[in-house]
């Protein structure tokens, strides 16, 4: 399985330390002004790593969408990617998650402004959410994380398969967890109403989803030139997440997970290999973190951080029976 910066994993010592950032990754794969005319959108760019994941892509010379939905921050980030002198694009989409018509009125929006797109990066989403329902009624997590996806994957999918050549397929890259191992998706309960609400199970069930969304993209459009890998970015250390560990680098409430804890840039790298990686022209299927291709999961549960694919990741009859749920949600046939 292809692991290109092992080594550097071997010993974290928190954010910054030799854990690649987005850009290292650009500059590795030898990209850095290299893909003029090319089309990438990126979804959750107003903070985060979503930001630095627009920077990275930005760097090779492709044109860049991102979305979010506070325009003055969208603008802010638009402004600061620009900053970099290189010659593509870098435009704001208006979109929120938590509605279907917002998403498919960005994706309308969207091509309008261009006929091509080459890679669909999902990176938005929420976390560990109190209980709560979208604007169409879903369970959050599952319906920011998955259904708002799913339906944009939908409206953009024919452009995304019109714009593969052979010499540069097209890619969709969904953001998954670790936490995808706590549970399956939920199918007898997945607006979590039954149940008793439980925040991970909320969000894990939500990230089983994305996994399993990429594998399916994988399986029914690999062959024609459309592919996709679910990404694990790792434990980054934003702002919200500093607060709720008390510290700056997490080390006050957990040392062990402080080790672990990732900058917003070297959280960006994962994504940016899955989406530029030499490694996943040709092929995908696969859930990705640590700038590597997972293998089972490994460790105990008493561990801080727990990697690789739960045994439920790779679920054919799941995969596809979310696929036919997803179209049902979001009004489609096929």
């Amino acid at each position: 399985m292809a692991a290109p910066y092992a080594n550097d994993h071997l010993n974290p010592n928190g954010p910054n330390d030799a854990r690649p950032t987005a850009l290292k990754i650009i500059r590795d794969e030898g990209l850095d002004g290299k893909l003029t005319g090319k089309v990438f959108l990126i979804t959750g760019c107003t903070s985060g790593v979503g930001v630095e994941i627009a920077r990275a892509i930005h760097a090779t010379g492709a044109d860049v969408y991102i979305t979010g939905r506070q325009a003055d921050k969208g603008k802010e980030v638009v402004d600061g990617i620009l900053a970099d002198g290189k010659p593509g694009k870098v435009a704001y989409l208006d979109m929120s998650l938590d509605s279907i018509t917002s998403v498919k009125k960005a994706a309308a929006n969207f091509l309008e402004l261009s006929n091509t797109l080459n890679v669909l990066i999902c990176n938005a989403g929420i976390a560990l959410a109190p209980q709560g329902t979208t604007q169409d009624g879903h369970e959050t997590h599952f319906g920011v994380n998955y259904v708002a996806h799913f339906a944009l994957f939908h409206e953009l999918r024919d452009t995304l398969l019109a714009s593969a050549t052979p010499e540069f397929s097209s890619r969709v890259v969904t953001m998954s967890s670790m936490v995808h191992a706590v549970t399956t998706f939920l199918f007898d309960d997945y607006n979590l109403e039954r149940m008793p609400y439980e925040p991970y199970a909320a969000y894990g069930s939500s990230k089983t989803a994305t996994l399993w969304m990429a594998n399916e993209i994988e399986r029914r459009y690999g062959s024609k030139g459309l592919h996709a890998t679910s990404v694990h970015p790792g434990a980054v250390l934003t702002e919200k997440i500093s607060a709720q560990m008390g510290g700056s680098d997490g080390s006050m409430q957990n040392p062990a997970l402080g080790l672990y804890m990732k900058s917003i840039a070297q959280g960006a790298a994962t994504p940016v290999w899955a989406a530029i990686g030499k490694e996943w022209e040709t092929k995908g299927g696969r859930y990705l973190a640590e700038v590597s291709e997972e293998g089972p999961l490994r460790g105990s549960e008493s561990d801080v951080i727990r990697l690789g694919y739960a045994p439920h990741a790779y679920d054919e009859d799941g995969e596809k029976r979310l696929w036919e749920l997803g179209l049902k949600l979001i009004g489609a046939q096929h």
